[in-house]
């Protein structure tokens, strides 16, 4: 009696952790399965290609803020760096802001798509790194001066754009956000690729190591002699990095850059990275899930839009999800360590 008791306990744990560890890819594959039973169209090649594109501007963003909330941080300026970032790119790609409404891909010098990548990544580099010295240096936690950013960078975008989209890019430019290689958009191309190094950081170096150590126990990791503050700013200048590369192929995407983009994309980045099952608490998540949990969200916003489900309501689902996944790895661990 004794052994079998002693056997179920051991069994429940390895339960509760395979579902902590495959809970999202099972409900991403339960959810195509629904609205392609709903709409067979769904499953088409053209429109998983198209889920696929869609995903990978906020899933570069996502792979960025996965290693700020593995140190327990968060960032609420994304969408507005990527808004800051692609005008920045769009007027380097432009040679300058005088051609705002100019549909022309020769209209003015330019400066060729390869400076305005560098200047999108370089700022939001510069500008992630400036919010991890004000959230290390002065003490200042990651929620106000990453809500203090937010409001920044959108001002800072109207300011340069004064309001105005500035569009027409060069094909070479337009090429990284609409062409294909073989039948595979390049975003997505782009988004695996960036997946892939991200996963090879956080899993086989000292650095990745590092972060999740400072997620797990920051104090702990700072007696250890690991250098806390360092790897904090690193982590915020990495999903700047980030936001500028997927601003860049936004506007590349679109032809166009806008002071408006990126609205409400804080929602749903850090809903990828959590429901993906990476801890609001810092020390535990995985690239793999971020991009498991970033394709839930396109499926979800895809297939309700395939529903003809207003904008309004997917907002409140994927709200409602994000709430119901924190809590469900609470419980998870709760019945873990019981």
């Amino acid at each position: 009696m004794s052994t079998t008791t002693e056997t179920t306990q051991k069994r429940g744990p390895n339960i509760f952790r395979i579902l902590k560890q495959f809970g999202p890819l099972l409900f991403l594959i339960v959810l195509m399965a629904v609205f392609t039973a709903l709409k067979p169209s769904f499953i088409d090649p053209i429109n998983v290609f198209n889920i696929m594109r869609q995903i990978s501007i906020t899933g570069l963003i996502a792979l960025g803020m996965t290693f700020v909330i593995l140190t327990a941080g968060i960032d609420l300026s994304v969408g507005s760096l990527l808004a800051l970032c692609g005008m920045v790119a769009a007027i380097v790609a432009k040679g300058g802001a005088a051609n705002t409404l100019s549909l022309s891909a020769t209209a003015g010098a330019g400066f060729g798509w390869f400076a305005a990548l560098l200047a999108a990544v370089a700022v939001g580099s510069i500008a992630g790194g400036v919010q991890g010295v004000a959230i290390t240096r002065l003490k200042v936690p990651p929620f106000v001066v990453t809500l203090g950013g937010l409001t920044i960078f959108r001002g800072l975008t109207l300011t340069l754009s004064n309001g105005g989209p500035i569009s027409g890019f060069t094909p070479d430019m337009r090429w990284f956000g609409t062409g294909l290689v073989g039948p595979v958009p390049v975003p997505v191309i782009i988004f695996a690729v960036a997946a892939i190094l991200c996963h090879i950081v956080l899993r086989y170096t000292r650095y990745g190591r590092a972060v999740y150590a400072v997620g797990g126990n920051a104090e702990a990791a700072r007696l250890s002699g690991l250098r806390v503050d360092r790897i904090l700013i690193s982590v915020y200048v990495i999903v700047g990095f980030f936001a500028g590369l997927a601003a860049f192929v936004l506007a590349a995407r679109l032809n166009s850059a806008e002071a408006v983009a990126g609205v409400g994309y804080e929602l749903t980045v850090i809903s990828a990275v959590v429901i993906g099952g990476t801890s609001l608490f810092g020390g535990i998540g995985s690239v793999g899930g971020t991009v498991v949990g970033a394709a839930l969200i396109g499926v979800l916003q895809n297939g309700l839009q395939f529903n003809n489900v207003s904008s309004y309501t997917q907002s409140i689902v994927i709200g409602l999800i994000l709430i119901v996944a924190v809590a469900f790895d609470r419980w998870l661990k709760s019945r873990a360590r019981s």
